[in-house]
């Protein structure tokens, strides 16, 4: 049995038998999913936006299959939010009985992988737009997570799903001692500039100090720097940018050196770097303890 296929079943075997939801407020749930089935809802999800709403080129295969999927969905665990209103007359709610959730009770989902599991596996998704492994040499000492495919359906986009998503994410670094979050974030196009102003204020004001620098590969490097700080409005520039990077931007996020295109998924991408420790106190407070347990217990 290979490495991939060893995490994968030892992953999928501690969802299904561990305690694996983080918070719920009302009838929306954050938790791992824990079986194929749910991954798969997952990938529904992912598809429905970056390919039928958003401007991601499916080939064949994925147009077949009306799902949004590669190889590292098999080692990653996935965070999903799940609507129980959807859940349909007379089925067992998500975790009553031990079977899977309705596919169309999942309405948001993230991707997570840990680095001990990346390095068994060829490495992080992020790896083919920058080049990360000097900032894993300088920081070899800590334990990194990779964010990805972070996605919620239109009808949830909205400031409880995001706080949800936020909330299950750190419940997640917290279980597994992480230091540092880090991955792609994308504005939707693939004209830089057209984004002058946006990725110019996060070049301005947000780049990773030294010892965090991360830039993009050489082949695919895309200046962000493309108006001058004088220039700018930031209150503009702000208005530009994408509810999930100002979120992350709130949190007190890095942002590397360098944008990459993504032509297939029509998307802008820069990176986003969090150190935990320096994550603002404000976030650690207001996700760490904000929701219940499933049955509304603190």
């Amino acid at each position: 049995m290979t490495s991939r296929e060893t995490d994968r079943q030892e992953t999928l075997a501690k969802a299904a038998t561990s305690p694996v939801s983080y918070g719920r407020k009302g009838a929306l749930e954050v938790r791992l999913a824990r079986s194929p089935r749910e991954i798969d809802a997952a990938q529904a999800v992912r598809y429905r936006v970056f390919y039928e709403e958003m401007s991601a080129t499916p080939d064949d295969a994925t147009r077949a299959s009306k799902r949004d999927a590669d190889r590292f969905d098999e080692i990653c665990d996935h965070l999903l939010v799940v609507d129980h209103s959807l859940v349909p007359e007379g089925e067992s709610a998500p975790g009553e009985d031990g079977g899977d959730l309705p596919p169309e009770a999942v309405v948001g989902c993230y991707r997570l992988l840990r680095q001990e599991v990346a390095e068994r596996n060829g490495g992080f998704y992020t790896a083919n737009e920058y080049d990360i492994a000097p900032l894993l040499a300088r920081h070899a000492d800590l334990n990194f997570l990779e964010l990805g495919r972070s996605c919620v359906l239109k009808p949830y986009r909205n400031k409880p799903t995001v706080e949800l998503l936020w909330h299950g994410i750190m419940h997640y670094v917290t279980a597994h001692d992480l230091d540092v979050m880090f991955g792609c974030a994308s504005f939707e196009g693939t004209d830089p500039a057209a984004l002058a102003a946006p990725l110019s204020y996060l070049h301005h004001h947000h780049a990773a100090p030294d010892d965090w620098k991360v830039r993009a590969l050489p082949h695919l490097y895309v200046e962000m720097n493309r108006m001058a700080e004088a220039d700018l409005d930031p209150r503009e520039a702000l208005r530009a940018l994408p509810p999930m990077i100002k979120g992350y931007l709130r949190a007190g996020c890095y942002i590397g050196e360098g944008a990459v295109i993504d032509y297939q998924f029509g998307t802008t991408d820069v990176l986003i770097l969090f150190p935990v420790a320096q994550i603002s106190d404000r976030y650690l407070t207001k996700f760490g303890a904000k929701f219940g347990t499933p049955d509304g217990k603190a």
